[in-house]
């Protein structure tokens, strides 16, 4: 998000290919994804995907 690889109202892709891109389990990324919710940086729900948000002032 900060390189402007997902711009605001761009979707992040899935949890699997999140896995397999970073080498990492399936809990590390849920973990990384509700961090990122808990700033106010994505917003998601359970089908929908995650979205990145409109940083404010911008």
């Amino acid at each position: 998000m900060e390189s402007g690889e997902y711009p605001p109202g761009s979707k992040l892709p899935s949890g699997t290919e999140l896995c397999a891109e970073f080498a990492v389990s399936r809990q590390v990324v849920r973990s990384a994804v509700d961090w990122l919710k808990a700033r106010g940086l994505v917003d998601g729900a359970p089908g929908a995907g995650v979205f990145v948000r409109e940083r404010a002032g911008q």
